[in-house]
């Protein structure tokens, strides 16, 4: 649908308000004599009920309009923002949504419900403020039936205040030649009493009062005397204000990242063929329009990115009500909430989050009695963070609850045949098999899942972002996970490499160092296949083994150096070619499940690349070096 049609532009922008409704109320009740989140959420539902019933959502305007009413008395102070109203806002926040994406629902049964509920949180106040009659002139600016302002809804609200008189001003109507049918040519003089303050009445004018003249004054003072409602000052007739931002479709994004990845490929193409003339012209445009293509890269992925904080902030609600669920207390902080993600990732990792956040409330936080029984507060502690780590992003998940019970763990992990008896596994292993399907360590099922169901869906969405998961605990103290995450899907900056007859691509980011591998230190090391490097010993892969290559050996090998975390392996292969711009093409469904590789790509001649999955690479190479170490 077009974004300039309104009912979408409300849909959107109504999204954006319950969103900052929900935060708000959150945040309230932590301090419920908090003005300013008050006025915060009354400005919210004074502004989805003045648009809503601009745009057609009547019952959206109408069921909106009574918790404006009921947050009003709070503003005025005849009524306290307890747990009760801010938990039945809550819900009233759900069902505007819920009649914003489908208006012609016909069974309003939960509003009906909530607004009787609403009705009887709210006393009455013990005496009514005394009325005021205030003298209001009111002039438009000249474009706002254009820009979708209705004057004569804003009149209606005026009349809603209390008995007042309206009369035009019609003195700036031109001659009917002149006449333009969208202008707004007419004022009005305002009689109005009311019991109301005056800010109610400037709250009528919120979406207009910068370009407006408007005039609030008791009726016994000089009309002369009084401030304009509007604090900015207006701008001035014929001058337009700058506009630092748009509103862009996710699907605009989509396809100029798109484009953008088609462009990079043809660059590359360009490249090569430059590189193989003689020609200094040619060479100096596919210099240039490399320059151009990179510069576009980088400007159309940052167009992408997107706070993490805006996932985040999603999960307050989500703790809230499983703590209540739970009847626990816990409560949720964030950190590095400004770390930037490409949007692909934040909307793919909202539910694998979920899962986490629900088992670290179920099973991770323990009741306030057993935590006062551990000698530690009644309410626990969900920590949601983000953190840059070179070309990755690190979240982590953690509670300070009981942590994972490992000897529970290997006890279901032998019943279940994923652990021999006896067996010795390290802590990562250990802990790797709450990821396996339908494992579990729950004694009992309950309404939310255990430790351990639903992990295995948590890994495959990771592990399908080119991720990795990472589990730390300590018994008593809680848990810790960490997803890391590159930064994009979409375009890498790779490294070409080469393996017998075949090239394949390295994510920059992982590279740490190349080197040569010496023949006779190679021999000296065959069977166990370490590399010393200034100290320390790095195992490495034949890349030749693993993809079963039959061309001759080269030479001369290198060895690529990669990293993720505290883990390095190093990749023998036949020749490092060089940097690549990689723009990623997912794997057919049949190649999906081969870990060695996260995707593939296309280079300037044509030819395909497939894109090495680091992580796996460091896993096998992990494993080869406990072996190692084991049998030392």
């Amino acid at each position: 649908m077009s974004g300039s049609d309104p009912t979408h532009t409300y849909r959107q922008e109504a999204a954006d308000l319950l969103e900052q409704l929900e935060s708000d109320l959150l945040s309230l009740e932590g301090a419920p004599g908090n003005q300013d989140l008050v006025d915060g959420i009354f400005r919210a539902l004074h502004t989805i009920k003045g648009s809503g019933a601009m745009c057609g959502f009547e019952r959206v305007a109408a069921f909106t309009h009574h918790l404006e009413t009921a947050f009003d008395t709070v503003r005025k102070g005849h009524a306290v923002a307890t747990p009760e109203l801010i938990a039945l806002t809550l819900a009233a926040r759900d069902h505007i949504g819920h009649l914003i994406e489908q208006p012609d629902t016909t069974n309003d049964a939960a509003g009906i419900a909530i607004l009787a509920e609403l009705s009887g949180l709210l006393m009455p106040a013990a005496a009514a403020p005394v009325a005021t009659t205030w003298r209001l002139r009111i002039r438009l600016p000249r474009d706002a039936m254009a820009t979708g302002t209705n004057p004569l809804l804003l009149l209606d609200e005026l009349r809603e205040l209390g008995p007042c008189t309206i009369v035009a001003d019609t003195d700036a109507i031109p001659p009917l030649e002149e006449l333009k049918p969208t202008d707004c040519y007419v004022g009005w003089d305002v009689t109005l009493t009311t019991d109301r303050p005056r800010s109610a009445i400037e709250q009528v004018f919120l979406f207009v009062q910068d370009d407006s003249e408007i005039q609030i004054a008791p009726l016994d003072e000089a009309v002369a005397s009084a401030a304009p409602a509007a604090a900015p000052a207006a701008t001035p007739r014929g001058e337009v204000r700058a506009i630092d931002s748009i509103r862009v479709s996710a699907t605009c994004l989509d396809a100029l990242m798109d484009r953008v990845g088609e462009l990079v490929i043809a660059q590359s193409r360009l490249k090569q063929i430059a590189s193989a003339s003689s020609d200094m012209q040619v060479k100096s445009a596919a210099e240039d329009i490399e320059r151009l293509a990179l510069e576009l890269r980088d400007t159309t992925m940052g167009a992408r990115m997107v706070p993490i904080g805006q996932l985040f902030g999603r999960f307050r609600r989500l703790v809230h009500d499983l703590a209540r669920d739970l009847n626990k207390e816990i409560a949720v902080v964030f950190s590095g909430e400004e770390t930037e993600l490409d949007k692909t990732l934040i909307e793919h990792l909202a539910d694998p989050l979920i899962h986490l956040i629900r088992n670290c409330a179920d099973h991770g936080i323990e009741s306030p009695e057993q935590r006062a029984a551990a000698g530690k507060p009644a309410q626990g502690r969900i920590t949601l963070a983000a953190r840059h780590l070179g070309h990755e992003v690190l979240i982590s998940i953690s509670d300070d609850g009981r942590g994972l019970d490992r000897a529970r763990i290997r006890q279901r992990g032998e019943e279940q045949g994923l652990l021999a008896a006896g067996a010795t596994p390290s802590e990562a292993e250990l802990f790797g098999l709450l990821f396996q399907p339908g494992f579990s360590t729950a004694r009992e099922v309950s309404s939310l899942s255990g430790r351990g169901v639903g992990l295995d869906v948590v890994r495959r969405a990771i592990m399908g972002l080119r991720g990795s998961i990472d589990i730390a605990s300590k018994a008593g103290h809680g848990t810790e996970i960490t997803l890391r995450l590159p930064l994009t899907l979409a375009i890498i900056d790779g490294l070409l490499v080469r393996v017998g007859g075949g090239r394949y691509v390295i994510p920059l980011s992982a590279v740490e160092e190349c080197v040569e591998l010496d023949a006779a230190e190679d021999a000296r090391t065959r069977g166990r296949s370490f590399l010393n490097i200034r100290g320390s010993l790095v195992p490495y892969l034949r890349l030749r083994e693993i993809f079963a290559t039959k061309a001759p050996l080269d030479p001369y090998q290198k060895v690529v150096i990669v990293s993720a975390g505290d883990l390095r392996v190093g990749l023998v292969v036949d020749q490092v070619i060089g940097n690549h711009q990689t723009v990623i093409k997912s794997l057919s469904r049949l190649h999906a499940s081969l870990g060695t590789f996260s995707g593939a790509t296309i280079l300037g001649d044509g030819t395909v690349a497939l894109i090495l999955e680091v992580s796996h690479l460091l896993a096998v190479g992990q494993g080869r070096e406990e072996r190692f170490k084991a049998a030392s």
